[in-house]
């Protein structure tokens, strides 16, 4: 549970900033969501490698240099 104190001088404003700042650093929204509703263990099994995927696709295409120079014109293995 995030705790915050309000200093004597400080507006409500500031301090609802303040604690919103702790709650997202302690994650306890994503902690919530992710306890919303029950997950049988294929069904997470199946998330988890799905998410596995993306995040591996995001590192390789981060990794892989961008050719921006120009494509060829047509001429492809499908092309006569």
């Amino acid at each position: 549970m995030a705790y915050i104190t309000v200093n004597a001088n400080e507006s409500i404003e500031s301090a609802l900033r303040r604690f919103k700042r702790k709650v997202i650093s302690e994650e306890i929204i994503k902690d919530l969501k992710k306890h919303a509703h029950f997950i049988p263990p294929g069904q997470k099994a199946k998330l988890k490698s799905v998410n596995a995927r993306k995040r591996n696709r995001r590192r390789f295409r981060q990794q892989r240099p961008m050719n921006t120079g120009p494509r060829p014109m047509g001429g492809g293995p499908s092309s006569r």
